[in-house]
């Protein structure tokens, strides 16, 4: 296997960035004078309990950030979790319980329930995914397809639907693509693929003390022979068809097997499977996270 990309496991950098995030959305919706429909009508002193519920069948992602937000909006309300990330829910199920001072109750509902479905929506249609390639050796992986500002959280939640992340951002890995090559064409005009790749190689052998993930994008066959010489980690095949896959796959099976290859583009859910059974070891979706349907979630007082 080659070197791979880093895996967004719930960790100190998403917090900070659910942080940021719960900030910036307490300020839209307290930013003049609070919630005052519910200062107008509930006492400071009532109490309350809901439970957060599942309103569709899908996959739980985000568990950790129902606590973040309720110690942001007051410290006075606790938490009872039931159900753990990457679980399976069902129309009914009671994920978690929340108890406290009602007004601040009333503060973090939509916060949470916005999160939580948003994130459990990747995860649900990523499941999908790879339950869609099971038995192929191929893996699901994101892009950098995110919403702003959310990228480490999507990826996380594409990890507890059971894809892989693909790199998070430009200074992570190397991903040679077309334009890459056309710029360089400009001050050499026969730079090729093989010729970036090894470029790339020495730049990152210079520059980095660890291993650098090497990757190059592919239109065609002729020039998945090329580059397959100068030994990319990956080589991401671009928009091929099924049988092209097939051909690369078999290409790349008598020169070089160590490099592993990527499908991408315009592939769904309908075509997922014949693009694994090609033998590609890696498909990236940008689906997963740009075109993922939120999973319904409300919150039942009891």
């Amino acid at each position: 296997m080659p070197n791979e990309f880093y895996q967004h496991f719930w960790g100190q950098l998403i917090e900070e960035d659910l942080r940021r995030l719960i900030e910036s959305a307490l300020l839209e919706d307290t930013e003049h004078s609070g919630d005052i429909t519910s200062l107008a009508l509930v006492a400071s002193n009532i109490g309350g309990s809901a439970a957060v519920v599942a309103r569709q069948k899908g996959i739980l992602a985000g568990m950790q950030v129902i606590a973040i937000v309720l110690q942001t909006v007051d410290t006075k309300l606790s938490l009872t979790p039931f159900v753990n990330n990457s679980h399976a829910v069902i129309p009914g199920t009671k994920i978690a319980e929340i108890k406290g001072p009602a007004l601040s109750l009333l503060a973090a509902e939509r916060l949470i329930l916005n999160f939580i479905s948003r994130l459990s929506g990747i995860a649900t249609l990523t499941r999908q995914y790879v339950d869609a390639v099971s038995g192929t050796k191929a893996r699901i992986f994101d892009t950098r397809k995110t919403t702003p500002g959310w990228r480490r959280l999507e990826k996380y939640a594409v990890v507890c639907g059971g894809g892989t992340n693909h790199r998070t951002g430009l200074s992570d890995a190397v991903l040679v693509k077309d334009n890459h090559l056309f710029l360089g064409q400009k001050s050499l005009p026969d730079f090729s693929a093989a010729d970036a790749v090894r470029k790339a190689q020495d730049f990152t052998r210079q520059h980095f003390t660890q291993p650098v993930v090497i990757e190059v994008e592919v239109d065609t066959l002729e020039q998945l022979r090329e580059v397959l010489s100068a030994e990319p980690d990956i080589v991401l095949l671009d928009n091929m068809s099924v049988e092209q896959l097939q051909e690369a796959v078999q290409i790349r099976n008598q020169f070089n097997t160590k490099v592993e290859l990527e499908a991408s583009g315009g592939i769904n859910l309908h075509t997922v499977r014949s693009v694994a059974q090609t033998g590609v070891e890696r498909i990236s979706v940008g689906a997963l996270t740009h075109s993922a349907v939120s999973l319904d979630f409300a919150l039942d007082w009891q």
